[in-house]
């Protein structure tokens, strides 16, 4: 089946840059990616539950997802599978609560099948932060949790690769074919994708950025995405990054698009402030403030100038979905 896939995929791939070369030189790869990270961090915990030796292992998984975290569509939207590989904004603290049931509580919970049945909020990467860098010290040894979510994580992303190889790869790739029924059209499938840059890139400015932000007269850095582990300007990089290289893959004719996101990344890698901490302080929050609004710009030009050359409408709101 995966021979077939690449076979469709190559067939399909114009001279030009479009969407079947998305399929096989960003999604395939970035899942594909993905699942190896988690193996491996699953492989690292039944080892030990040492936070310092799973650390590593850790932000690989992180990084990798990252890659295609700004893909919200096709298998990995499936049984609320994204959700659980990421349950973030979370402002009511529903992980941690859920959470904390599951750490002291029933160990059958932590079975594979029981473990899979438990709420969103309590799995995933950021409930694995919570184990891994506690702000306080935990009631119970977190081991078993920690080798219940990684194992988790690995059967999710394992499933979310097998789904896109063994199907939705050929259903993306070979939109406007005779028979297939979910893209009906080649510029369905553009625009599928181009729904998933807009709604990341918003994203990417209203939660990752706007939320520690706030207001200049109430920041909140407390509320940055993985800031126990250090990460919130690294997703911030990491998300531009991946953004940026999946528009290589769309289209090659799009300078003032690929140009607004190195500005955007330049600013995000010279930022120097790992965890948003600056946000409450004038002069450094003003750094994070013009990331965002650098951000807000390439949303702009990828509505000018990335849109029409992918053929898609350009009066959508991008939080529709696709």
């Amino acid at each position: 089946m995966r021979a077939l896939i690449l076979v469709l995929l190559a067939l399909a791939t114009p001279a030009r840059a479009d969407f079947p070369q998305t399929v096989q030189d960003h999604i395939l790869p970035g899942y594909a990616a993905f699942d190896v990270a988690t193996r491996a961090l699953a492989d690292k915990a039944s080892e030990t539950c040492l936070p310092d030796e799973l650390a590593p292992a850790y932000h690989a998984a992180y990084d990798a997802w990252m890659a295609v975290q700004h893909l919200r569509f096709g298998p990995v939207e499936t049984d609320g599978r994204a959700l659980a590989i990421l349950y973030w904004p979370d402002p009511k603290a529903l992980g941690a609560k859920a959470q904390m049931a599951l750490l002291t509580g029933d160990p059958a919970k932590l079975t594979p099948e029981a473990f899979a049945e438990q709420s969103v909020a309590a799995r995933g990467l950021l409930s694995l932060e919570r184990l891994l860098f506690p702000a306080e010290t935990l009631p119970a040894d977190p081991c078993p949790l920690i080798r219940a979510t990684t194992a988790d994580l690995a059967r999710i992303a394992a499933q979310v690769h097998a789904d896109w190889q063994d199907g939705f790869a050929q259903t993306l790739a070979t939109a406007g074919d005779a028979g297939n029924a979910t893209y009906l059209t080649r510029p369905e499938a553009r625009q599928a994708l181009f729904t998933q840059l807009a709604t990341g890139l918003e994203f990417l400015h209203d939660s990752r950025l706007g939320r520690p932000l706030g207001s200049f007269g109430t920041p909140h850095p407390d509320r940055a995405e993985a800031r126990a582990s250090g990460r919130s300007q690294q997703n911030v990089l990491l998300g531009l990054q991946a953004m940026r290289q999946m528009v290589e893959t769309l289209t090659p004719d799009a300078p003032e698009t690929l140009a607004a996101f190195d500005r955007a990344i330049g600013l995000a890698k010279t930022l120097d402030d790992p965890v948003f901490a600056g946000v409450a302080v004038p002069r450094d929050r003003l750094k994070v403030e013009i990331l965002q609004q650098a951000v807000a710009q390439i949303r702009e030009v990828i509505l000018s100038e990335l849109a029409p050359e992918m053929d898609v409408g350009i009066g959508f709101n991008a939080a529709d979905g696709d």
